[in-house]
């Protein structure tokens, strides 16, 4: 039977992914197992796979829009399935028949049919730009909701310094941010029925923005994240906007002049960058490295330990496993199975925090941090005390093959106690790396140095030193472990055939 296909939650902390692009056309059949999308999270790019045979009936939601968990994003059918099955389902979605349909899902057919009784397009909102992923919800003139919304209040009632919400579908005075859509309402000034997404609605909130008072630019005037951010930076302050509200959502004449305004008042809210420089937004993967590891300074108390390495032997190895393997293995390869090695010997620093408990793991996982093309990712390798260090390696480079690709799964950067951040190929000697939570530490590797040190006859030979910081969280590891940790660590590097045994 026709079915909805959702957007699968493909990543633990996001409740949202982008729909990077459909690999099929509708009408297209598929078999059980096949590809029909890939998902772009924060951190990945994920395929979708159908689950059974089917049919491509429609598709819901355009490339590169922001879907939630749980949202609607293609019809299929059954093979030999009539196209009447799909049409019913679209109905179904419009008229709200499923009680499982998720709001965007109602909203988004609701808005077809609105399109319908134009004459303007034929139900399916294949034609929408690429917000419609997040729903379609109509906006709740504030002048008709005066049981909803301060700002409707009579002239003679101040109401509060609030940016203008929209009212629930019963018309409580709950915030209907994250509630089900509000039925269709007349505009207040033109008696026209008005949609705005939830992203819209959720950025007018944040921004200070009275959303009824917006002209949308969206199919069939819907307000779109775009109107909203246009609002924002060609209006006033938010604390300027909030106090303006209640005027502005009156029905007075002079309600549309300060619109006018506000819509002609200069937009002061990025510095004017110096001639010659350059602006670029951040990307997903961007913001998500900088809440995380803005997050770990914040929430983790770090300390770090300082340690020189004479990895002499360790280099003199190396050459004789790549004349004698057809896998090359690098430096870091020696120090990722040395690093989970010691992760096995010391297993209370095989330990990551939570608010309940310090958990303990059975096996050494640990992350590689990899300045991919598409910015720092850290695949998690796993069991790497059963690999050996070909099979190591191996996996480093698929790995890293991947990350520069944007091929890795979402559970392949999930999960490890420990990072290692090697910076030495760039000739760094030394440097301290921010822990990755929920991890316990992260070890920073420096570049190998040929420098003078006393042998044990008390002569000077030369040999190469490499410097390593462990960066550790204070709450689940102490110092006397870490430093046992990373005692257990040199005796492996410098003397390397423990590694390889």
């Amino acid at each position: 039977m026709a079915r909805l296909l959702r957007m699968p939650g493909v990543s633990a902390d996001s409740d949202e992914a982008a729909l990077e692009g459909w690999t099929v056309e509708v009408g297209a059949t598929l078999a059980s197992g096949d590809t029909i999308a890939s998902v772009e999270t924060e951190k990945a790019v994920v395929d979708i796979d159908v689950d059974e045979d089917s049919i491509v009936h429609a598709l819901l939601v355009d490339s590169g829009a922001m879907v939630p968990v749980g949202d609607p994003i293609a019809v299929l059918l059954a093979p030999g399935e009539p196209a009447s099955a799909g049409e019913e389902l679209v109905r179904e979605l419009s008229g709200g028949t499923d009680p499982t349909l998720s709001s965007s899902a109602d909203a988004a057919a609701a808005v077809a049919a609105e399109a319908d009784a134009g004459g303007a397009v034929t139900g399916l909102p294949e034609a929408e730009e690429a917000e419609t992923v997040e729903g379609v919800v109509p906006v709740e003139a504030p002048a008709q909701t005066p049981a909803a919304e301060p700002v409707a209040a009579p002239a003679a009632t101040p109401a509060p310094a609030e940016p203008a919400r929209p009212a629930t579908a019963s018309g409580g005075g709950q915030d209907a941010s994250d509630e089900a859509p509000a039925g269709p309402t007349p505009d207040a000034g033109t008696g026209e029925r008005r949609f705005a997404s939830p992203l819209a609605r959720r950025l007018a909130k944040e921004l200070g923005v009275d959303i009824a008072s917006l002209t949308g630019s969206g199919p069939g005037g819907r307000i779109v994240r775009d109107d909203v951010k246009a609002a924002a930076e060609s209006g006033p302050a938010p604390a300027e906007r909030a106090a303006e509200a209640p005027a502005a959502a009156a029905p007075a004449p002079a309600a549309p002049a300060a619109s006018a305004a506000s819509a002609a008042a200069p937009a002061a809210k990025t510095p004017a960058l110096p001639e010659g420089a350059t602006s670029e937004p951040h990307s997903r993967l961007r913001k998500l490295i900088a809440s995380r590891l803005q997050e770990s300074k914040r929430t983790a108390p770090h300390f770090y330990l300082t340690k020189h390495l004479d990895v002499t032997a360790l280099l003199e190895l190396r050459a004789q496993v790549n004349a004698q393997s057809s896998v090359r293995v690098s430096v870091n390869d020696f120090f990722v199975k040395a690093a989970a090695r010691a992760l096995i010997d010391v297993p209370e620093m095989n330990v990551i925090w939570t608010d309940e408990a310090v958990v303990s793991f059975p096996t050494a996982d640990v992350s590689v941090a990899v300045a991919s093309e598409r910015g720092l990712v850290t695949p998690t390798i796993r069991g790497i005390e059963s690999l050996s260090l070909s099979s190591l390696s191996s996996k480093i480079k698929d790995a890293v093959s991947r990350a520069n690709a944007g091929k890795l799964q979402q559970s392949e950067l999930e999960g490890g106690t420990l990072s290692i951040s090697n910076l030495g190929m760039f000739g760094v000697d030394e440097f301290a790396a921010i822990i990755n939570p929920p991890q316990a530490a992260i070890l920073a590797i420096g570049a190998a140095r040929r420098q003078p040190v006393f042998a044990e006859d008390g002569s000077v030979v030369p040999a190469d030193i490499v410097t390593v910081t462990l960066s550790v969280d204070h709450r689940p590891v102490d110092g006397a472990i870490a430093a046992r940790w990373l005692a257990r660590l040199a005796e492996l590097l410098e003397n390397p055939m423990q590694i390889l045994l």
